[in-house]
């Protein structure tokens, strides 16, 4: 909450003084001796236990059923761990599952065509349907297109807001941010009341991102803040989608520019699905079962059955036969399509393993 420290700066300041506890309590003199930190944000941190009352935003958010997360906290996303520059706190409206570690971001231009909202709607529809959690900033046109989508089709989805989740903007989406919380959950850096502040919209732009496995670009002109998320995802080394537009449509021309530089082009969720690898640790389901490669998610029932059944040490096909109760035929012609999709291998005769 001290104007002017941003996430790489906290960073800087926990290695130095190794608590937080020691950054509030150092004297100007010391708080200098990190690197960035200069004479007049110094003095912020310095005023800042007099000046800013915690126990406030505390109150606020215990009132409004308001998480506040840190890194060290079990439930803070494992994804959002790994980029460079994760957010020293959040707040968080809603619940956040281990499933949302499955998650894509859908974003793109707050003045969409019709094209380009139903292509954010249709995909989020389809993410949310094949379960995968929809990821977007809540921002008029696409963003909104695809939390409604996820929404409509009884899935989970995530907004990340420039402001506090009590001051959601734009204001007209107010009652998107309750339904969102009762599916999903908001969350925000900011402090649950803050409005929103120019540069937060950038920076929030790597929380996006960084939640999911990969961003899609729907509609974005040239300088449009959807091409800053997809550049933190490349960045992040997540994968960059891109929806083609008409070659004539300003609306198209950074989209179709991302997609000339290596994104890969979207027409439906299965694009998606072939271009996304193994997780880099499985994801745990409300049912127990477990998702360690988005291709996954396209299994048929039996599919999804004979996986499940493997193992972590691999299994024989006559106990998948009897885990699952069904016939030995079906289970080895079932067990050569997971093989061809790459999700499980045979070894030592009979016994299989997934990858």
């Amino acid at each position: 909450m001290v104007s002017g420290v941003g996430p790489l700066g906290i960073q800087r300041l926990l290695t130095h003084f190794s608590s937080a506890g020691r950054v509030l309590s150092a004297s100007v003199g010391e708080l200098t001796c990190v690197p960035g930190i200069g004479p007049t944000i110094a003095k912020r941190i310095a005023a800042a236990r007099a000046e800013i009352d915690v126990d406030e935003q505390l109150r606020i958010a215990d009132e409004n059923s308001i998480s506040i997360l840190t890194p060290g906290c079990s439930n803070y996303p494992a994804l959002l761990k790994e980029i460079p520059d994760p957010p020293a706190v959040l707040f968080v409206k809603g619940d956040l599952k281990e499933i949302d570690g499955l998650a894509v971001a859908i974003v793109g231009t707050r003045h969409a065509s019709r094209y380009g909202l139903k292509q954010a709607e249709t995909l989020g529809a389809s993410l949310a349907n094949a379960g995968f959690t929809v990821v977007s900033g809540m921002a008029r046109g696409i963003d909104t297109a695809a939390h409604r989508g996820a929404l409509k089709a009884g899935g989970r989805t995530i907004a990340v807001l420039a402001s506090g989740v009590l001051a959601p903007y734009p204001p007209e989406n107010k009652q998107l941010s309750e339904e969102i919380a009762a599916q999903g959950c908001v969350m925000s850096e900011a402090a649950p009341t803050m409005p929103p502040l120019s540069g937060m919209f950038p920076q929030r732009n790597r929380i996006i991102s960084g939640l999911t496995l990969g961003t899609i670009v729907v509609e974005a002109a040239d300088r449009s803040g959807a091409l800053i998320t997809a550049r933190h995802a490349g960045e992040q080394n997540r994968q960059v989608f891109a929806v083609p537009g008409q070659v004539d449509n300003r609306l198209a021309t950074g989209t179709n520019r991302l997609i000339r530089d290596g994104a890969r082009l979207v027409t439906s969720i299965d694009d998606v699905l072939e271009e996304l690898g193994p997780l880099s640790q499985e994801t745990r389901r409300d049912d127990g079962t477990t998702i360690r490669d988005p291709a996954e998610l396209s299994l048929n029932e039996i599919e999804t059955q004979v996986l499940q059944a493997i193992e972590k040490g691999g299994s024989l096909i006559d106990e998948i036969t009897v885990h699952t109760q069904i016939p030995v035929q079906r289970v080895l012609a079932t067990v050569s399509v997971l093989e061809m999709r790459g999700l499980v291998r045979k070894v030592s005769g009979n016994r299989v393993v997934r990858l």
